[in-house]
């Protein structure tokens, strides 16, 4: 349960603000189809949150002992580095919005998620947590807690939100999993 709720607390932290959480919201105002736009966030989020839980865990096997730790710890402090750069998305139009909201935000929701500071996490927390599909699980649900609200909300401008806090959050937040991995002995 342990890597379900880190994994869910980490990106649902670290995607508020994020380009694929603007993404999101670019979605929800050109297509009006909230539920279909969410299907299709659920279904990138798996696929690509399980192709890189399963590197993480890949990596987790050769991850061990003191250097592997330090490494894993090391690499959850670069995110909380890299958590306190915001991200833009640029609201050009897409030539997949022809092919309809689900097609659409599958494909862009995918590409856009492809080495984003969540598919990273994902990999760090499953090379940390021996429980592939806790990771897997929690990301998703992570991504979806920080995403349905989004589209749902569709004309709610993200400038409203305290970013710079979140980021922040999201950082110490990066930093306490990197210092825990320090302190603990057994990486999963």
């Amino acid at each position: 349960m342990e890597a379900l709720f880190s994994s869910t607390l980490a990106v649902a932290i670290a995607e508020i603000g994020d380009k694929t959480q603007l993404l999101a919201f670019v979605l929800a105002t050109r297509f009006h189809r909230p539920v279909v736009i969410c299907l299709g966030i659920l279904a990138a989020t798996l696929l690509n949150h399980a192709a890189a839980a399963y590197f993480g865990a890949w990596i987790g096997e050769w991850l061990n002992g003191d250097m592997g730790r330090y490494l894993l710890a090391g690499s959850f402090i670069a995110v909380a580095l890299w958590m306190l750069i915001p991200d833009k998305v640029e609201a050009e139009e897409s030539p997949l919005y022809r092919y309809g909201p689900f097609l659409a935000t599958f494909v862009l929701f995918f590409l856009a998620e492809i080495g984003d500071k969540t598919q990273v996490a994902t990999v760090l927390l499953a090379a940390k947590y021996d429980d592939l599909w806790m990771v897997i699980s929690g990301t998703t649900i992570g991504m979806m807690l920080a995403n349905v609200p989004v589209v749902l909300a569709g004309k709610l401008s993200a400038d409203k939100l305290p970013m710079t806090w979140i980021h922040r959050g999201s950082a110490a937040l990066f930093v306490v999993f990197g210092l825990l991995t320090l302190v603990t002995p057994d990486l999963g």
